[in-house]
């Protein structure tokens, strides 16, 4: 898409204003009621969800919003098996906003999600709602009968808009490959796995990614600092050249390299790092929520085993930005972890 074709956000516009939004929609169970996952050939590559009865009368629901709001025009759809993702383009201001238009859409779901739990048929019901429902129906358990009798779609739509060029295309490709990367989670469950009350230099992180990784004989951190960075802006390019070349050298002897990868030339390093498909632990800024996913270019690197992501915090769903306390933290992580103090035996 020609970016000329696009209006983008600016300030105060959001909501109501020209701009793209990104909406996701999630089961309050994350039960796999509006599709299964078909991997033929155990290819993710191939892998498609074929829809269920539910699946079909909520992309009905979404397919309805261009027509009930004529200012607004799908760009992408993608049904997953517990959740949806739509990219909207708002192509003129509206009168409501954008989270009015998430909200009817909503409230649409959720009628469609009691209809269906009410009639509880299909195989795609799983044994404990059948029973809940079964419940419900005959009025057994009145105290408990309204939770029971709530909805499958009990949480608010998120909505995310988009305020530069390159995250449609980011965004698209993201949709996308969603039915791949739950394949890849499929064959590979071990790698995707969150794990919790890693010990490493009296220290506790949760980690995705190969464990193994902390058994390594020699690490090494991977920490550009400024001094280099203002030296080559005046001419003095060798030393930060000679520093970033030395980190993949090392790591192409079997050195695992450790570091938030924060600076861009840090961030230069890990391109290196994953382009020639060299192990490396990644600290991050944030903890991981339940259905982690890595991001798009630590995705084959962890279903491979090339990669371990750690951090020492809970998961922030408000965060947004890493703080320069967070910078410091982590790159002093890295250091322990490099000096040997790591869960070798």
């Amino acid at each position: 898409m020609a970016d000329k074709q696009w209006h983008w956000q600016g300030p105060g516009t959001a909501w109501k204003g020209i701009g793209i939004y990104h909406v996701t929609l999630v089961m309050s169970s994350r039960e796999p009621l509006l599709g299964e996952l078909v991997i033929p050939d155990n290819d993710p590559t191939q892998a498609r969800v074929e829809l269920t009865d539910l699946g079909f009368k909520v992309k009905a629901c979404v397919d309805e919003i261009p027509k009930r709001h004529k200012e607004v025009k799908k760009i992408k759809l993608r049904m997953m098996p517990d959740h949806v993702h739509v990219i909207l383009y708002v192509t003129q201001s509206m009168e409501v906003s954008i989270k009015i238009v998430a909200r009817g859409l909503w409230q649409g779901v959720k009628k469609v999600g009691r209809d269906y739990s009410a009639s509880f048929g299909t195989t795609s019901i799983s044994p404990n709602n059948i029973r809940d429902n079964e419940r419900c129906q005959s009025g057994e358990d009145i105290v408990d009968r309204k939770q029971l009798c709530d909805p499958l779609f009990s949480q608010m739509p998120f909505i995310r808009p988009m305020s530069r060029r390159k995250q449609l295309q980011a965004m698209i490709r993201y949709v996308e490959m969603n039915p791949q990367r739950l394949a890849t989670k499929h064959l590979m469950p071990g790698f995707f796995r969150v794990q919790h009350n890693i010990e490493i230099a009296g220290r506790e992180y949760s980690g995705v990614g190969n464990i193994a990784l902390l058994q390594a004989e020699q690490y090494r951190p991977v920490h550009v600092r400024r001094t280099m960075v203002e030296a080559a802006e005046h001419g003095e390019i060798q030393p930060l050249r000679d520093y970033m070349n030395s980190c993949v050298i090392a790591s192409r002897h079997g050195t695992v390299m450790v570091s938030p990868f924060i600076s861009p030339k840090e961030k230069e390093v890990m391109a290196v790092l994953l382009k020639e498909k060299l192990p490396f632990i990644y600290l991050a800024d944030n903890g991981f929520r339940e259905y982690y996913k890595p991001q798009d270019s630590l995705f084959d690197a962890v279903a491979e085993g090339r990669v371990l992501i750690l951090s020492p915090w809970e998961h922030d769903a408000e965060k947004k930005h890493i703080s320069r306390a967070d910078c410091v933290a982590l790159n002093t992580m890295a250091e322990e972890i490099c000096k040997g103090e790591s869960m070798k035996e």
